[in-house]
């Protein structure tokens, strides 16, 4: 199982993103699209991308404003994965350093 990063890891780690907040706990990101399918299309993407790595983040749509939120649930926290997984929604997103 992954192991749940101290807060002074997730600290470091989000200094290298773009865009995202949070702690131990979760990690969040909110973009703001042009348009409701273009909102859609980017979650079509993400979940592609999803699935590749086996890490589903929670997501949730509020008409062209996407929210992501990463945390490895069978851990119990935030873990090398949801990062992994956060620099690929900014290749998707855009925003990432």
């Amino acid at each position: 199982m992954a192991e749940v990063l101290t807060a002074e890891a997730v600290r470091d780690e989000l200094g290298e993103l773009t865009g995202w907040s949070g702690d131990p706990a979760a990690i969040t990101r909110t973009v703001e699209l042009a348009s409701f399918p273009d909102a859609i299309e980017v979650v079509d993407r993400v979940a592609a991308i999803a699935e590749e790595l086996d890490h589903h983040p929670d997501i949730d749509i509020r008409w062209r404003t996407v929210t992501f939120r990463c945390v490895t649930h069978s851990a119990g926290g935030v873990t090398r994965r949801d990062f992994e997984l956060a620099r690929r929604i900014d290749e998707i997103v855009g925003g990432g350093r």
